[in-house]
């Protein structure tokens, strides 16, 4: 049965979709030129040197050293954000963190594999990147340069993510051959685009992640930057030029590293059946975990995030 949850929203965030449905929701037809397009950006981003420099902000907490960071990525954009270094232990692996559109504030401690260095960039245009003049809100940064299939913001970053795989590498070489990837979310989206494409990755979590299955993501009803771009639709009608190639699902089709993805079955920001568009268009190994909420407080959420954790730690233990 589907989800079921009192709220006030004015569409039902289940969408009506039992889990067997969820679990056959497709990924749309690629364009032909769809690897073509992203091995392209890829090969650039990879020309720019990010030059990253990390600055210890003076404290320590749970067993991290905290620095701040910063490195270049394209187009001339600097990326902020922090990096964590364990103490007392060497440096053997990486974690490159993505965050949602609530903005990211700090690190988060809750995924901490034992030796890695934690790398939580900030999404260009996104609290500590903020590049005007990219809104920061995210119903406009959604919609920036949209009608450019070549510079849509999205685009932009998934090269963010590139470049802190190679500051990565840079800062802590002992990572190379050891990366994971874990974004929520927006994060969770743009992991799955830049993925593929990104063999110094050796396995990823994508977390409730969104840009899955784009013609289905205009049709269902949604609040967040989703009804930003239903509106942009409406007005103008061309969207699907741009987003076919900023398709999650689409790009999931070409992943090949293990994948952990959490999707749930109801959510007002972030339309189930796109998340399992993504699960489902994996043909590598990858493992599900079923919430009942995403987006949105619910009785079970502390105990599902729990086992969640559990399960992450396991999958993370094998970089």
């Amino acid at each position: 049965m589907p989800a079921s949850f009192t709220h006030g929203f004015a569409f039902d965030p289940s969408y009506d979709y039992s889990l067997d449905e969820l679990l056959n929701v497709g990924a749309p037809l690629a364009p032909t030129d769809f690897r073509a397009f992203w091995q392209a950006r890829y090969a650039r981003a990879l020309q720019v040197h990010p030059c990253p420099r990390i600055r210890h902000t003076g404290t320590s907490h749970a067993g991290f050293e905290v620095y701040s960071l910063r490195y270049f990525s394209t187009d001339h954009v600097v990326i902020r954000g922090w990096v964590l270094i364990p103490q007392n232990q060497p440096v053997t692996r990486g974690m490159v963190f993505g965050h949602g559109y609530g903005g990211c504030d700090g690190p988060d401690y809750r995924l901490c594999p034992k030796g890695a260095a934690l790398l939580f960039p900030c999404f260009r245009g996104l609290a500590r990147s903020q590049h005007p003049p990219i809104s920061t809100n995210p119903a406009f940064h959604v919609l920036h340069d949209i009608d450019k299939p070549q510079q849509y913001i999205i685009g932009g970053c998934v090269d963010d993510v590139w470049l802190a795989v190679s500051s990565m590498q840079m800062l802590f070489p002992a990572t190379q051959g050891h990366i994971g990837y874990s974004g929520v979310s927006f994060g969770g989206g743009i992991g799955a685009l830049a993925l593929p494409w990104e063999p110094r990755i050796q396995r990823a979590h994508l977390n409730v992640p969104t840009f899955g299955n784009q013609p289905l993501r205009l049709q269902l009803p949604t609040i967040g930057s989703g009804a930003a771009v239903q509106r942009y639709q409406q007005q103008h009608g061309n969207v699907l030029a741009t987003l076919q190639y900023y398709d999650a699902a689409s790009a999931a089709t070409f992943i090949r590293q293990p994948m952990h993805v959490a999707t749930a079955l109801f959510d007002p920001a972030v339309a189930p059946p796109g998340q399992f568009a993504i699960y489902n268009a994996l043909s590598g190994e990858k493992t599900l975990f079923t919430l009942d909420a995403g987006h949105f407080a619910y009785p079970q959420q502390a105990a599902q995030e729990q086992a969640l954790q559990g399960e992450l730690e396991e999958f993370f233990s094998r970089l």
